[in-house]
Parts: C-alpha cells; sequence; structure tokens
C-alpha cells in the first residue's frame, strides 16, 4: 500500500549519504569543511569551486562522486538550485564532460522523482492538484499518438514547472523510458547554457556580469544551436502536437 511516509525516510538516506561524503573529505581540504553546503548566491558559488577546484586534481573521483550525489539529491527531491549545480559542474569539468553529465544527471534524478510519486505519491498528486492533473491528462490523451514527441516539446517550451512534470507523468502513465529520453533531451539547451557558464565563472565578478553584451551574443549563439533540434521538431510536428 502507497504511504508517503516513505518520502521522508528516503529523504532521510540521501542526507545521510551527502553528510557522509562532506566529513570524509580528502584530509588537505579537512580545515575547509564548513565551506561545504549548496551554493544559494554567487558568493557561495565562486567560494565552493574554489574549494573543490584546489584539490580536484588529487582527487577528481571524489568530487565527481560528491557532485553527482549532490545533483541527484536535488533532482530526486525536486529541490531548485539546478542552475547552480550546472554552473557548478561547468566551473569544476569543463563544458563537455559538464553537458553530458548534466544531461545524465538531470535525466536520472528526474527519473528518482518519478518513481517516488509512482511508488508513494500517485494519490496524493491527484488530490492536491485535480485541476492541474486533469488538464495534463486530456493533454497526453490528445497527442497520444505522438507521445514523446509531445513530452520533448513539454520540456523545451514548459507548460508547467519542470518538478510538476516529473512528479505527475507517474499518474499520467507515461512511459518511463520516454519519460527520461524526454528529460535528457529537452533540457540539453538549458543544461548547456548553464555549464557554458560556468565555465567562464572564475572570469565574472557576478552573475550579473554573465550578461555584458559579449557574452550574452554568446549566450544567444549557443541557445540557437542547442534549440534547433526542437525547433525543427516542433515544425515537422506543429500540424499534430495540440497544445493550446
Amino acid at each position: 500500500m502507497e504511504s508517503i511516509l516513505w518520502i521522508p525516510v528516503a529523504f532521510a538516506a540521501s542526507a545521510a549519504w551527502l553528510y557522509i561524503l562532506s566529513i570524509n573529505l580528502p584530509e588537505h581540504t579537512g580545515s575547509q569543511r564548513s565551506a561545504l553546503k549548496f551554493p544559494r548566491n554567487f558568493d557561495d558559488l565562486t567560494a565552493l569551486a574554489s574549494l573543490l577546484q584546489e584539490y580536484k586534481s588529487d582527487n577528481l573521483q571524489y568530487v565527481m562522486l560528491l557532485f553527482c550525489s549532490a545533483y541527484l539529491f536535488k533532482q530526486t527531491f525536486a529541490i531548485p538550485g539546478s542552475f547552480f549545480m550546472n554552473v557548478l559542474g561547468g566551473a569544476l569539468f569543463g563544458t563537455w564532460r559538464a553537458f553530458l553529465m548534466a544531461c545524465v544527471l538531470t535525466a536520472s534524478g528526474a527519473t528518482f522523482c518519478y518513481l517516488l510519486s509512482w511508488c508513494f505519491g500517485k494519490s496524493y498528486i491527484e488530490k492536491f492538484f485535480p485541476d492541474k492533473v486533469q488538464f495534463m491528462q486530456k493533454k497526453v490523451t490528445d497527442n497520444m499518438d505522438s507521445l514523446f514527441f509531445f513530452l520533448l516539446f513539454l520540456r523545451l517550451f514548459p507548460m508547467s514547472p519542470n518538478w510538476f512534470l516529473n512528479m505527475v507523468s507517474p499518474v499520467l502513465d507515461v512511459p518511463i523510458h520516454m519519460f527520461f529520453l524526454s528529460v535528457f533531451i529537452g533540457l540539453m539547451p538549458y543544461n548547456f547554457i548553464c555549464v557554458q557558464t560556468g565555465s567562464m565563472l572564475f572570469e565574472i565578478t557576478s552573475l550579473d556580469r554573465i550578461f555584458t553584451k559579449e557574452i550574452t551574443l554568446k549566450m544567444f549563439g549557443i541557445a540557437m544551436v542547442a534549440l534547433l533540434p526542437g525547433l525543427l521538431i516542433n515544425k515537422f510536428k506543429e500540424g499534430r502536437l495540440k497544445t493550446e
């Protein structure tokens, strides 16, 4: 029988795993452990990136494990902050490696969120969001003959927040393989722009500096290239996707 109480149990177990990682940092960083926390602003982000960058060369596997665990934790439990994690990934691992990691982690974390909802939260989603569930159910039914492209459309041009799409998808009986692929592909533009920003993190003094004329033009070009597959899909499927 489904019980929502298993969700805080899973949350506590995941938080405990992150705590274990945080208290077992490599020896030479022990004096700075208090700086290890989720970034919430630019100063937190640069401090954490600098801290992890210091010993990444000697402890790359540990840094990757810590980063992946923290990223999955946020995605699984729909905790805001994916932008900061993507930017951090770009700063630590470079654009292309971080981009691949972000795509895999985003899709995996969203799928874990899907599974939590499917196992323990379906009835609660229907109870507390009846109108939204009914709206999304109609859209899924209307687009059943091209469901994957509709799911991809929702990620590229969202009607609802990603966290809600993750939780409501099992209620709508969206197949898990379609769900995973739609998240993996659909959030590529967002992930790429974020990690590209991260690769320039140590060259800027605040997040406001990201949007200088030169960098904005660069970001615009990247966005156009990254969004091209979605725009083509929308063009070829516009007669079939019922998104109004």
